[in-house]
């Protein structure tokens, strides 16, 4: 008498994606990605995960089918060591198509990068990590230190004084931090100048620790940055200390208002990651960093997973220099990962558009323009002349803001309409 075969089940495992979902998914972001179409690429190479492993990636990018977002890179108008210009360039060298600036607590870097995108023909999504800290009572300078990445449309915030105040806030206080980060070096007779600090920091950059831990080096007081870290200024050092940072759910919070996506920097440094994304999910949370250079993903992918959050991920390149530094662009998410992100995105920013134009409307004038085109591509809106009406303005934006397609010819009627009365008053 036979047996029957037990079949085993696929209980828990996702099920993989067809390659019609991946050509629909390359079609989506590469329309959105490039301002002219590009040929029709073969699907053959797409991942049937969220993420491409490096030869998965070296093969979709060799065939062509791969659009490569970098979401979290940071320049020298924070604690990184290029100009917005320069990690545009070296983007671009590495093929990057998208790319994010996510600065410390500050946007100042954007408009150059924008600048520099254009030449180079990719597009910039403008961004900032912020510092936050997670206290669960909320007691003032207490608390986990967390990271939170958000993402804005090409108009930017769309409250943007409003998200601004809060930067500034923060970077006030990192001075205040970073003196205290000082004083307590030199109480473990670890003597490190300010002016040395400051220097390194460059003008106008609020000093944060990696300010401090290249101080450390060119000191002699520490080997390399990591030892820096490990040694004095880690989360648990003898030298760190908390600044002016606002609670984790209030940053989320703000980011929603402000028009952005959210998402959870590298939770892997965090002591108790489970209750802050529960916390965060409850506060508005979108998404969190899941994917690393190294494919690694440790248990994160379930944590999102378990709380419905989006897996994305970036290099959080800084442009070191160091040989275990990952390069900018070397996070390749596949393109059902990159689909999934805009297709939550892109009504939220279209939105946050809206918002800005309408606002506009109460209140018209060239410096107005000028704001709301602060992170767009005009030229130079100083020489801004009296607009006859209110489709000119609109369209003058959405060309600056490169987005005309993401709003449906509804809504540009209604904000035209608000419009109108622009010409009277000019």
């Amino acid at each position: 008498m036979g047996t029957k075969k037990k079949t085993k089940t696929s209980r828990g495992r996702k099920k993989p994606r067809t390659s019609a979902d991946q050509a629909l998914a390359l079609d989506y972001v590469r329309s959105w990605a490039h301002p002219t179409p590009p040929p029709e690429p073969s699907t053959a190479d797409a991942a049937v995960d969220g993420f491409l492993p490096p030869h998965a990636a070296r093969m979709a990018c060799g065939g062509g089918a791969n659009v490569l977002f970098e979401l979290h890179s940071h320049s020298n108008h924070s604690d990184g060591f290029l100009s917005p210009s320069a990690l545009v360039e070296r983007a671009h060298r590495n093929g990057v198509k998208v790319l994010a600036l996510t600065d410390h607590d500050t946007m100042a870097g954007i408009p150059e990068a924008m600048s520099s995108a254009h030449k180079c023909g990719i597009r910039i999504i403008p961004g900032v990590e912020i510092s936050a800290l997670h206290s669960p009572r909320e007691i003032p300078g207490a608390g986990e230190p967390v990271h939170i990445l958000a993402y804005y449309g090409m108009c930017g915030p769309s409250r943007f004084d409003e998200l601004d105040s809060m930067l500034l806030n923060i970077r006030d206080g990192r001075y205040q931090r970073a003196k205290n980060m000082l004083a307590k070096l030199n109480s473990l007779k670890v003597p490190i100048k300010w002016e040395h600090v400051t220097k390194i920091a460059g003008e106008g950059v609020a000093p944060g620790r990696l300010h401090i831990a290249r101080a450390l080096v060119e000191a002699g007081h520490v080997d390399n940055v990591r030892q820096a870290f490990n040694k004095y200024l880690g989360d648990d050092g003898p030298a760190y200390a908390t600044g002016s940072e606002p609670f984790t759910e209030t940053v989320v919070q703000m980011i929603s208002r402000t028009g952005g996506i959210s998402a959870l920097a590298h939770p892997w440094s965090l002591k108790n990651p489970d209750a802050i994304v529960r916390s965060l999910k409850r506060a508005g949370l979108h998404a969190m960093e899941v994917y690393r250079s190294d494919g690694k993903v440790d248990g994160f992918s379930q944590l999102a997973e378990k709380y419905g959050l989006l897996k994305l991920g970036g290099s959080d390149f800084h442009g070191k220099g160091t040989k275990d530094e990952t390069d900018v662009g070397a996070v390749k998410l596949a393109i059902t990962t990159l689909s999934s992100f805009l297709e939550m995105a892109r009504p939220i920013w279209c939105s946050a558009m809206k918002d800005i134009l309408l606002k506009f409307a109460e209140e018209p004038s060239a410096a107005n323009l000028g704001k709301i085109l602060k992170f767009g591509q005009l030229a130079n809106s100083d020489d801004f002349a009296p607009i006859a009406s209110g489709t000119d303005v609109v369209n003058l934006c959405l060309s600056s803001w490169l987005s005309y397609d993401d709003m449906e010819d509804a809504e540009l009627e209604e904000v035209r309409s608000k419009l109108v009365c622009y010409a009277a008053k000019t």
